[in-house]
């Protein structure tokens, strides 16, 4: 049974940083692309990050140049290093593995599995 679990969520000030980790089990975790995403209240779950197998990375405009996607393929461990915090970082954030060979996505539907999520709020 593959589970994600994320952690590493809290309350922090703007301009702070947080390091969000998630913990892959059940899969091949070397094989996968992994991504984060993030929902806000309100809104859709957006795309955050993703790295490919090969190490490939890429993010959201949105944070790009404040936060690091990074994975360790022999601790199935995937990390999202937050840095310049905004209030409109505030979120779940989640994990998700996505078993394409291929390229990636930043669309929910194409991952295969997800994480139940870790709350991060920032405050003003």
């Amino acid at each position: 049974q593959v589970q994600l679990v994320e952690s590493g969520g809290g309350l922090v000030q703007a301009g702070g940083s947080l390091r969000l980790s998630c913990a892959a089990s059940g899969l091949t975790f070397s094989r996968y692309v992994m991504g984060w995403f993030r929902q806000a209240p309100g809104k859709e779950r957006e795309f955050v990050a993703a790295i490919r197998r090969s190490g490939n990375i890429y993010y959201a405009d949105s944070v790009k140049g404040r936060y690091t996607i990074s994975r360790e393929n022999a601790n199935n461990m995937m990390y999202l290093q937050m840095n310049s915090l905004k209030p409109e970082d505030t979120a779940v954030y989640y994990c998700a593995a996505d078993a394409r060979t291929n390229g990636y996505s930043v669309y929910n539907q194409d991952y295969d599995y997800w994480g139940q999520g870790t709350q991060v709020t920032v405050s003003s």
